[in-house]
């Protein structure tokens, strides 16, 4: 039988059903009466076995000539190349090329280092499966801890960091070092003499050490506001309404240093704490807005009051200066006279006698 193989395909022959031989371009004739059979493949791409091992078709120098063979070892993982470009993740373990048209490769990185190295490209890494490694990113002001197998391994500060899955168990938490608020939003407080009030309260904290908050706390915003619960309501009810809000600086300070006491317990610094507002019911606003209207109102009183004893007390000195120095008395008179005639459209004078003498007589004064 009459074969022609392109200059493009490779022909193997078997002989009753076992390989014998590559053919490359050419035309060849075999009988099939003699048991021979030639399988034509197109030399382009990843090879089709034809269910013949490689290691049988290894044995022909030509088949090894126009192949490559590439197998990645345990621990490892590879990543193809096609004349240069990467193309492909490559899932299996072994690969056989054509490499005769084209120039195939596969690169291997070795997964034994738990650390990822740079040699990972970052189109290596779009290609490569999630469960083969852990990434772990560590913001700005945030504090990474990395497990290898439930072990704290290292600790991180900013950046990327990836570890390969294949020697150990990778975990990891992140922790935020930032100061963070803390409000305690309506707290109920009974005051010391029994009156129900509630209050905002706001604290300022960070986490102290990474390492040692993750072995004492679990939970820290629940531990955390139920404690400053506590200390609000230790502290603030130990004072009377009325002072609560004369010194509700006091009362702050107070709550930040019985805080502060509680620092090691969840492993954080204390910055800031204070009230920022302290809300009264209904009938007991009512009452103190009462009591404000009568103390402004009874300030308001002495004031006047002040003034008008002021007033008096300058009417009394100007009285006695002027019995002690009659010029002075007749210059206070000069000054009415005045004021008056501002106010006096005209002046009549009747009789024979002149004006000087009659404004002297209204003065009560004889003219001279």
């Amino acid at each position: 039988m009459k074969y022609i193989i392109k200059d493009n395909q490779a022909g193997f022959v078997l002989k009753d059903g076992m390989f014998q031989k590559m053919l490359t371009a050419g035309t060849y004739h075999f009988s099939r009466a003699f048991g021979y059979e030639v399988e034509i493949e197109e030399m382009t791409g990843e090879l089709d076995y034809m269910d013949v091992p490689y290691q049988v078709l290894s044995r022909d120098k030509t088949f090894l000539n126009a192949t490559v063979h590439m197998e990645i070892p345990d621990g490892s993982v590879g990543f193809i190349y096609l004349n240069g470009k990467l193309t492909t993740f490559a899932n299996r373990k072994e690969y056989t090329f054509w490499n005769v048209f084209d120039t195939y490769e596969i690169k291997v990185v070795s997964m034994e280092e738990t650390v990822m190295g740079n040699e990972v490209t970052k189109q290596m890494l779009s290609m490569l499966p999630q469960k083969y490694y852990t990434e772990m990113k560590v913001g700005e002001g945030e504090t990474g801890l990395v497990y290898y197998d439930n072990v704290l391994k290292k600790q991180c500060t900013r950046g990327v960091y990836r570890f390969w899955n294949y020697e150990h168990d990778i975990s990891f938490r992140v922790f935020d070092m930032k100061q963070r608020e803390l409000d305690i939003v309506g707290q109920e407080i009974l005051t010391r003499d029994k009156i129900g009030i509630r209050m905002n309260v706001a604290c300022m904290f960070k986490i102290r050490d990474a390492v040692e908050f993750s072995e004492k706390i679990l939970d820290l915003k629940g531990q955390l506001y139920s404690a400053v619960q506590l200390v609000i309501r230790e502290t603030v009810g130990n004072y009377r309404l009325d002072e609560i809000l004369e010194i509700k600086e006091k009362i702050s300070g107070e709550i930040f240093a019985a805080l502060k006491e509680k620092e090691t317990m969840f492993c954080i610094d204390f910055l800031t704490a204070g009230i920022k507002d302290i809300i009264l019911p209904g009938e007991i606003k009512e009452i103190m807005n009462s009591v404000l209207v009568a103390e402004k109102t009874a300030q308001a009183n002495v004031i006047s009051r002040r003034e008008e004893v002021a007033s008096t007390r300058s009417l009394l000195n100007t009285a006695k200066l002027m019995e002690e120095n009659t010029t002075l008395y007749k210059l206070k008179e000069l000054e009415y006279l005045e004021r008056i005639c501002e106010k006096v459209g005209e002046i009549s004078v009747n009789g024979n006698a002149g004006i000087v003498e009659q404004l002297g007589r209204l003065m009560g004064t004889e003219a001279g």
